[in-house]
C-alpha cells in the first residue's frame, strides 16, 4: 500500500526483494501523490512494475482524502483477499491502509514503525502512532524506534528491527542516477560537487504557518549571504503557492522546478550540506555523508543528531545562520544508524515465515 513519493521510494527494495524471491504481492496505489514528477516517474525510474490498482484519491482535507482512501481500499481488499497488507510511514496512506486492513481481520505490517517526534500539531504523528498500534508486524529502522513501541506497551513478538529501506533505496538508487547520461542536473546549473547547498521545504507545518515560512525565507538569505555557498531550491508546489499569497520571495536563492527522484538524490549527493523540514532527506543525507540542517523544532529521526548528521534549527533565521555555521565545521565521519542496507531482505524474510512459506 503506498500514495506517495517516500513510499513509492522506500517501498522500492521490499518490492524488489519480492520479486527476487517469487512471493506473490500487489500494489496498491491510493493516489495520495498524483503529478507525473511526484508518481509515476518515480515507478519509471526506480524500474518498479506499475500498481496493480490507483485510487486516484488526489487532494483535499485530512478528513477528505483519509475517508475516500478508506473506502477504496476497503473495496480493493474484499476483492483481493490478501493475507497481510504492509504500509510504510506516516501518510494518510498509511493511516487508511492500516485501519482498512485492521478492520477487515487482516494483518498489518507496518514499515518504519516506532518513529515519534512527540508533536501532535504534526498530523503525521497522529498517522504513524495509530498505524503503530493497530498493527500486527512492526518493522523497527533501529532499536532506538523498538525501544519506543515498548514503551508504549506494544508486545516484544511483533517487533522486528530490521533498519530502514531508506539505505537500501539510496545504495541502489545513487548507482542508477550516476550512470553516464541518467541525470544531468549538476551539469544544468553548473554546479561542481562540494560548492553548494541544497534545500528542501513542504512540511504543512511550515509552509502554512506565516511566521515560520517568513522565518525560513529569511534566514536562507542569511545563509547564503553569511557563508557565500550557492543554494539551489527545487521548490514544492505548495510552497511555491503560499509564498505568493504572502508576497514572499527568494532574491539570492536559486529556485528551480521539482526534480524527478534520481535528478535529486545526485543534487543531494553532491552537496556539501542540507537544509530540510523532510524527514526522508534527513535519513537520506545521513546515509550519503552530507552534513544536514533541519528546519524544526523537533524530529522523529533522532538517531541522526546523535551520530552528528543532523542538528535541529527551527526557524528563526539567526538559529538558522547559527546551525549551518556547526554543520559546516562537523567531520563527516558518522556511522550510519539505519542499517546495513539489508533491510528490504529481512523484512521479506519475516513475511515470508509469518505466510507459512
Amino acid at each position: 500500500m503506498l500514495g506517495t513519493r517516500p513510499e513509492i521510494i522506500k517501498f522500492s527494495p521490499i518490492i524488489r526483494e519480492c520479486t527476487r524471491v517469487g512471493l506473490e504481492f500487489s500494489i496498491i496505489h491510493t493516489g495520495q501523490h498524483y503529478s507525473h514528477n511526484m508518481d509515476k516517474v518515480f515507478f519509471e525510474q526506480l524500474r518498479l512494475p506499475n500498481a496493480d490498482c490507483n485510487l486516484k484519491v488526489g487532494s483535499g482535507t485530512h478528513a477528505e482524502q483519509t475517508g475516500k482512501m478508506l473506502i477504496g481500499i476497503e473495496r480493493v481488499l474484499l476483492k483481493q483477499e490478501p493475507q497481510i497488507v504492509l504500509v510504510e510511514g506516516d501518510t494518510n496512506t498509511v493511516l487508511a491502509g492500516a485501519l482498512a486492513a485492521a478492520k477487515l481481520g487482516i494483518k498489518v505490517g507496518h514499515v518504519e514503525a516506532g518513529l515519534r517526534s512527540y508533536d501532535r500539531q504534526m498530523p503525521e504523528e497522529t498517522n504513524r502512532t495509530l498505524a503503530d498500534h493497530c498493527s500486527d508486524l512492526l518493522f523497527a529502522p533501529t532499536a532506538k524506534a523498538r525501544d519506543t513501541l515498548l514503551n508504549e506497551r506494544i508486545p516484544k513478538q511483533k517487533i522486528f528491527v530490521t533498519g530502514n529501506t531508506i539505505v537500501d533505496a539510496v545504495k541502489h538508487n545513487i548507482k542508477i542516477a550516476n550512470e553516464k547520461g541518467k541525470t544531468r542536473i549538476q551539469e544544468k546549473l553548473d554546479l561542481k560537487p562540494r560548492t553548494y547547498f541544497a534545500v528542501t521545504i513542504h512540511r504543512q507545518e511550515n509552509v502554512d504557518n506565516p511566521q515560520r515560512l517568513h522565518g525560513i525565507v529569511e534566514g536562507l538569505e542569511k545563509v547564503q549571504k553569511d557563508t557565500g555557498y550557492p543554494i539551489v531550491y527545487p521548490i514544492h508546489p505548495r510552497t511555491k503557492k503560499n509564498l505568493k499569497k504572502l508576497c514572499l520571495q527568494f532574491n539570492k536563492i536559486s529556485t528551480i522546478d521539482p526534480l524527478d527522484y534520481l535528478s535529486f538524490l545526485r543534487l543531494e549527493s553532491n552537496a556539501r550540506l542540507v537544509l530540510t523540514d523532510s524527514g526522508g532527506v534527513q535519513e537520506e543525507a545521513c546515509t550519503l555523508n552530507v552534513p544536514c540542517v533541519t528546519l524544526r523544532d523537533n524530529t522523529e529521526r533522532p538517531e541522526t543528531l546523535e551520530v552528528g548528521s543532523n542538528i535541529l534549527a527551527g526557524t528563526n533565521p539567526d538559529k538558522i545562520v547559527k546551525c549551518t555555521r556547526v554543520m559546516l565545521e562537523k567531520k563527516q565521519r558518522w556511522k550510519n544508524p539505519f542499517g546495513d542496507g539489508k533491510a528490504g531482505e529481512r523484512i521479506v524474510k519475516i513475511l515470508e515465515t509469518e505466510r507459512g512459506d
